[in-house]
């Protein structure tokens, strides 16, 4: 089990599956389909992602480095989860940037979701992480994967 700590955006404790992004995630255009045609998993609609493409990401331990793309992406993150698509956490090697900040703190503030969310865990996080392997945050911000 290996142990990294980042700064936590939104609390919370949760246990899920990683989905790994070792790209720019595109929130807009990763979410665009489910959000318009009703997919409950939040398959990635991304095809220039092939890292997460195709692949649900509801329920997931979202892994990436930023996010990239649209000035929608905060609230594409706050109506993925105000429909109840939205990933178990989010997890972000580098610092969150403001617009993803504001979807999660959103979507926190004004959902029944809970979508902790742990930024600033550093490139060598994203080198153990893998898709499939269990991600556990605890709510100082420390995060578990094995």
């Amino acid at each position: 089990m290996k142990q990294f700590k980042g700064r936590v955006v939104v609390p919370g404790t949760v246990t899920a599956e990683a989905l790994v992004s070792r790209e720019g995630f595109n929130t807009l255009a990763s979410f665009q389909k489910s959000l318009m045609f009703g997919d409950k998993d939040a398959t990635c609609s991304d095809q220039n992602n092939p890292d997460i493409y195709g692949k649900a990401m509801h329920g997931k331990a979202l892994c990436l480095p930023q996010t990239i793309g649209s000035t929608t992406g905060g609230m594409v993150i706050y109506c993925a989860a105000a429909l109840s698509k939205e990933p178990a956490c989010l997890l972000f090697s580098k610092p969150i940037d403001s617009l993803a900040a504001a979807g999660v703190i959103l979507a926190d503030v004004w959902t029944d979701a809970s979508m902790p969310t742990v930024d600033s865990l550093g490139d060598e996080f994203l080198k153990a992480v893998e898709t499939g392997m269990t991600v556990t945050i605890a709510e100082d911000g420390l995060v578990y994967i094995e």
